[in-house]
């Protein structure tokens, strides 16, 4: 697969199914730990995938939306996947994929970005700061030191610290490129309902009752009218839905690996 990609395997090797898992931004195959090892998923093979540029991976020198998704559909082609789970950023990848045409399998999409009125405000702050040169890389910096402090706050104690440890080692130009090329493609698109929809694969959209992500009641509507997405609420849950509510989440991607066989 290349020295770019920080793997993490777990279930049955060769088993009939295999699961690719993307992580969010700044995060790391890390985020996935608990969902793979839930019982229910273990007669899956399973592979997260740190998306290159996060964590102690290398970017390539395109961070473009769609160049992540050919990079993961090409990762998930090479590797036998045949359903994608995505969190965050990396739902939005995952989302990408399947509109392009190169993934056909099911998707979970764990709290995807619908359009960018959907953003957390300080991210939207963030990335506005790229036309000025003298604050940019510092700020970049200093909130790469801080986020994790803050994620811990919304997950489990028993595992905030080593997913917190996950989250460092993020280079802050890397991370404002990315942001930057996200944002680009959020103005291409006043919503993604309609990609998603159109891509015709079948995908459960799935996010916490308190997610910071926001959803339109329109983007709501949309995603409701379309014959193949299901949405999902985790119950006592925000946008790490993967680590706080992990049985459930895998409940859904057992649902999601069925619906690819039928």
């Amino acid at each position: 697969m290349g020295e770019r990609w920080e793997v993490r395997r777990a279930g049955v090797r060769d088993a009939p199914h295999r699961v690719l898992m993307i992580p969010g931004a700044l995060c790391t195959s890390e985020f996935y730990a608990d969902v793979m090892a839930e019982p229910a998923l273990a007669g899956l093979d399973m592979v997260a995938v740190t998306q290159p540029g996060f964590g102690p991976t290398e970017a390539p020198e395109d961070v473009s939306m769609e160049h992540y998704a050919r990079l993961m559909a090409g990762f998930a082609a090479d590797a036998g996947c045949d359903t994608v789970v995505g969190h965050s950023l990396g739902a939005n990848v995952a989302l990408e994929m399947a509109a392009l045409g190169l993934f056909t399998g099911p998707l979970v999409l764990l709290s995807p970005t619908f359009s960018r009125g959907d953003e957390a405000t300080f991210l939207t702050l963030l990335n506005g700061l790229h036309r000025v040169p003298v604050l940019r890389g510092a700020v970049w910096a200093a909130m790469l030191k801080l986020l994790p402090v803050g994620v811990k706050r919304q997950l489990p104690p028993r595992r905030a610290e080593a997913l917190a440890a996950a989250m460092t080692g993020n280079d802050p130009t890397t991370c404002r490129r990315m942001v930057r090329e996200y944002y680009a493609y959020l103005d291409r698109y006043p919503s993604l309902v309609p990609r998603l929809c159109g891509a015709g694969v079948p995908a459960w959209v799935v996010r916490g009752d308190h997610d910071e992500i926001g959803l339109t009641d329109e983007e709501r509507r949309g995603l409701e009218a379309c014959p193949r997405i299901r949405t999902v609420t985790v119950p006592d849950s925000g946008h790490f839905a993967l680590v706080e509510q992990p049985a459930l989440v895998a409940e859904v991607v057992m649902e999601a690996v069925a619906a690819g066989v039928r």
